[in-house]
């Protein structure tokens, strides 16, 4: 090589390194773990001691037009990521990304303040039935920018062309799956600007579902609505939902018809207390409906980077099964680290 084409190869090396420094993005990490003692009455637990480890690693760049690019990954307890999503931000035209985290309607599948978890997440295996639209599989989802609509209000509308396709990795496809899954589309709304404190939101899912005589009658069907008001230190919130399966098998649940509501009050900066009550009729073909009923009475104390929560929790008929095991209460205590 002569030193001509030498120097020409330096300078050309020197340049790309700098406009790649001057596009380089940013990547940054958070995380935190929790401790758990959790006693069930009445049920053998065995070792109640748990552990719950995650980090988030949030990367971002800027394109040449002002568009921002963010990838999120979510690994939780020693997995693989359990969450992520891409998203470009264009402006005036909103954004657009896959998702992989629970998207769509899945993000109203319970909207009700507590000062910990969601009534059924509080570790008493309460295995309530939500809506959750397209959010259970990869999709495509574009949310509009504020500008575009009126003050308060948000736009987010999401698709699947396989609603029951699962995460699905890349160079990879989800398979043909069942007669449940075909093509899915949510659209949800949300409006904070009608009052002070107020925000209301609603929801519908439509999944396309192959019928089959005495099986499935027609497409699946869902949709939620609810508020939640905040005044001083206390929030309340009201919401209800349906998912209607339209399944026609004998003893199938045709569909679930869900009523929450719940109640918090902080009662300072670092303490929150809470009450929430959720409650599920599966609605059966040929035999008795079934209602699940959660509830969970919730307290939170905040010290800095460390969070002390308790639950003591309940549930009837578990599982949507009247069976004696299907009757749980219990109490969860956890300690929660930020770094």
């Amino acid at each position: 090589m002569n030193k001509m084409t030498k120097a020409g190869l330096t300078a050309l090396c020197g340049s790309l390194a700098a406009v790649s420094a001057a596009n380089a993005g940013a990547l940054s990490v958070a995380g935190g773990a929790t401790v758990t003692y959790m006693q069930n009455d009445g049920v053998v637990t065995g070792n109640p001691i748990g552990m719950n480890s995650g980090m988030t690693f949030t990367g971002t760049g800027e394109l040449d037009n002002g568009s921002v690019v963010t990838l999120t990954l979510t690994q939780t307890d020693q997995t693989a990521y359990s969450a992520g999503s891409l998203t470009l931000a264009v402006p005036g035209l909103g954004t657009l990304g896959i998702d992989q985290s629970g998207s769509g309607l899945d993000a109203l599948d319970d909207m009700m303040p507590s000062a910990w978890e969601e009534t059924n997440g509080t570790g008493l295996t309460n295995t309530l039935v939500t809506v959750g639209g397209v959010g259970g599989s990869t999709n495509i989802q574009w949310t509009a920018d504020a500008d575009m609509l009126p003050d308060g209000v948000t736009l987010s509308i999401a698709h699947a062309p396989t609603a029951n396709g699962g995460m699905v990795n890349d160079k990879a496809a989800s398979g043909a799956g069942d007669n449940l899954g075909g093509q899915g589309w949510d659209i949800v709304l949300q409006h904070s600007g009608a009052a002070d404190g107020l925000n209301v939101f609603a929801g519908i899912s439509r999944i396309d579902q192959n019928q089959v005589a005495s099986v499935i009658d027609g497409d699946r069907n869902q949709w939620t609505v609810g508020a939640t008001y905040a005044v001083g230190g206390f929030t309340v919130g009201y919401q209800l939902q349906e998912d209607d399966l339209n399944k026609a098998a004998t003893s199938a649940t045709a569909s679930y018809e869900n009523e929450a509501y719940g109640i918090s009050f902080a009662v300072n900066d670092d303490l929150s207390i809470s009450y929430g009550r959720h409650q599920s009729d599966a609605k059966k073909v040929g035999i008795a409906d079934v209602e699940l009923d959660g509830s969970s009475f919730q307290i939170s104390y905040s010290m800095g980077g460390a969070t002390i929560n308790i639950a003591d929790s309940s549930v009837d008929n578990n599982a949507y099964s009247t069976t004696a095991a299907n009757q749980k209460d219990g109490t969860t205590v956890a300690l929660t680290l930020a770094f």
